[in-house]
Order: structure tokens, then C-alpha cells, then sequence
């Protein structure tokens, strides 16, 4: 089996707003959701990305925030297991950014390199 990155993105959104038993929601339905490609013996691993950071150009030139520029973010990622391309894509199925306006899934190959 290969490995595959799943990229979070969304338009950016204030989630301050959400009340703690919200939040605990969104939480369990990430966790179904992992699971259920857990259970499929094809989760590698995953994390979500925080909002701080820094771009750093060609140039040497340093802003603030990784999103300066655009309308979407990343908000996290996974890494799966499967035979190909379109079974990634289809792992994708039910993930939960779907069900927010603007949310999209970027399935992409992971490269390994024998050392």
C-alpha cells in the first residue's frame, strides 16, 4: 500500500464563537471519522495546524501568518493508507470539512525516498 496526504482547507473562519460542548461536537465527529479509517487498518497518522506562523520568500522576505495572501487555510491533515489514487480520494468520503461551505480535501501522493 502507498501513503497518501489528505489537506484540510477551508475558507478562514472564527470559530471563537463556539461554545466548549460545541467545539467537543466538531471534536467527536473528527474522531468518527479518523476512526472509521482507523478501523480499515489505514490510518498512518494525524494533525491539526494552528493559526500562528510565518512565510519566508525566495527573497528572505518574512511576514507574519502562513495565509497573509489567501482566502483559505489549512487546518490540518492526515496521512492514509491505500492501493492508489482514487482509493485515497475515496477515504475521503464523510470527512467532516465537507460539510462546511468552501471545504475541500486535497488528496496527494506521498513521495518516499530510499535513503
Amino acid at each position: 500500500m502507498n501513503e497518501f496526504m489528505m489537506i484540510f482547507r477551508t475558507e478562514n473562519m472564527d470559530n471563537s464563537a463556539q461554545t466548549p460542548e460545541e467545539m467537543q461536537a466538531v471534536m467527536q465527529i473528527w474522531q468518527d471519522w479518523i476512526g472509521g479509517i482507523a478501523a480499515q487498518g489505514k490510518f498512518v497518522s494525524t494533525n491539526a495546524l494552528g493559526s500562528k506562523g510565518k512565510t519566508v520568500t525566495t527573497e528572505g522576505v518574512i511576514t507574519d501568518g502562513p495565509y497573509a495572501e489567501l482566502k483559505e487555510i489549512v487546518g490540518g491533515y492526515i496521512i492514509v493508507k491505500a492501493d492508489d489514487l482514487d482509493g485515497a480520494v475515496k477515504l475521503s468520503e464523510g470527512c467532516p470539512i465537507l460539510s462546511i461551505p468552501g471545504g475541500k480535501v486535497e488528496v496527494r501522493d506521498v513521495m518516499v525516498f530510499e535513503s
